[in-house]
């Protein structure tokens, strides 16, 4: 099948998906992943199953554009007002999802022993430990695509942008980590200063360095298009998401904080900045969400399910339990009022994107060839059920928040 047809046809069906799905009151993410699920080329044999292994390219797309807009929310203003509130919750919503998911793993084992987890006593705490590090990433599109169809603004709609956005990085940090201590426990090397610790936090600043500059080279561009049509400045701010997402990868430096980056600093320093991203909502993102989240459907692999169905739904109970707590924890030590305490949280269940990366990642590492199958079947399995589950909830939480009316 020629591939500028199934394109065209995800398009179509992504696209009515989500309408039949805003049709029974559910968020079009929800019809969209729904869509993918349905093409998925190992369910029905519409699609061909190659086509999925060379999307690379819409996907990184895509993200770059949904990570911009996540970094556009992160106005100053709104983090001098809610930033202890975001940096306590980020943490402690990040690292109880880890030790609930490592903890719940061991103490179900204890519990119920082998007959449960099927894992040899000796693969048993590396794996609770990469998957304690799966469990951090939050997907900040999923929630993004929520706040933007129903309008969302307030104070938990900011929380939660910002709390995503650090889970990035703390995502990428833990991750080394607990990669570095699950080698020692399978095969008793020694942990590596440079590479547990050093590497990821040059990624991270790199990123970070590099969105910023690309963020004041549009600046500078943009400052000489005011004449211009808004066509010309959809052109720019592809271009340069583009050679920003392309250079951080070529670099090694992360591409999603690159983008994110450059979003902040055009946010907080572009004088026509609620200009370029209504625009942006205007001309862009439904057709951004729909290829993203329609393939993210379509990369599910059903064989990698088999015999894991059981972890996948602990892997979920015990991340969403430690996101909550995390959460309600957080930014009751940081004050904030009692409906960002409630309902922050409830925001922050979807994952997709990075955690499937950081997973297939592993899949490369000789010393944890044990343990990659499973791993990956339990992560794709939860990020099916986080991205279906989550923007249901997110909608919920900002409808209890008084953020969505009706």
């Amino acid at each position: 099948m020629d591939s500028i047809l199934i394109v065209g046809l995800i398009l179509f069906v992504g696209f009515v998906m989500g309408e039949v799905a805003e049709k029974v009151h559910l968020p079009k993410i929800s019809g969209y992943i729904l869509a993918g699920i349905l093409l998925n080329p190992r369910l029905l044999p519409i699609v061909p199953e190659p086509f999925t292994e060379h999307t690379d390219l819409i996907t990184d797309i895509a993200l770059a554009f949904i990570t911009f807009s996540v970094g556009g929310t992160l106005l100053v203003s709104r983090i001098k007002k809610l930033g202890r509130v975001i940096a306590l919750t980020a943490f402690f919503e990040a690292e109880l999802a880890l030790v609930f998911v490592i903890g719940g793993f061991i103490g179900v084992q204890v519990l119920f022993g082998g007959g449960v987890s099927q894992l040899q006593a000796g693969l048993l705490i590396p794996l609770s430990v990469l998957l304690g590090a799966l469990a951090l990433p939050t997907d900040p599109s999923a929630t993004l695509a929520v706040t933007h169809e129903y309008k969302a603004r307030g104070e938990v709609s900011s929380t939660v942008m910002g709390v995503a956005a650090f889970d990035d990085a703390l995502g990428i940090i833990n991750t080394s980590l607990c990669i570095a201590v699950a080698k020692v426990l399978l095969n008793g090397s020694s942990l590596h200063w440079t590479s547990t610790v050093v590497d990821p936090m040059l990624e991270i600043l790199g990123g970070i360095i590099l969105g910023g500059v690309f963020g004041l080279i549009f600046n500078r561009i943009s400052g000489f298009l005011k004449r211009e049509s808004e066509g010309a400045v959809i052109v720019i701010v592809a271009a340069t998401l583009m050679l920003c997402f392309g250079c951080a990868k070529s670099l090694g430096c992360d591409e999603l904080l690159s983008t994110m980056a450059m979003g902040f600093v055009v946010a907080n320093r572009n004088p026509v900045q609620d200009k370029i991203f209504q625009m942006i909502e205007r001309y862009t993102e439904e057709l951004i969400f729909v290829l993203f989240f329609t393939l993210s459907g379509m990369h599910l692999m059903f064989s990698a399910l088999h015999g894991v169905v059981l972890l996948i739904l602990f892997f979920v109970l015990f991340r969403v339990s430690g996101k909550l707590c995390g959460s309600w924890l957080g930014s009751r030590l940081a004050g904030a009022p009692r409906h960002v305490r409630r309902y922050t949280g409830l925001c922050l269940i979807p994952q997709g994107g990075i955690v499937i990366g950081l997973a297939l990642s592993m899949r490369g590492m000789p010393e944890l060839s044990g343990l990659a199958d499973g791993l990956i079947g339990i992560v794709i399995g939860a990020v099916v059920i986080h991205e279906l589950l989550g923007p249901v909830l997110a909608k919920t939480a900002l409808v209890k928040s008084g953020e969505i009316t009706k």
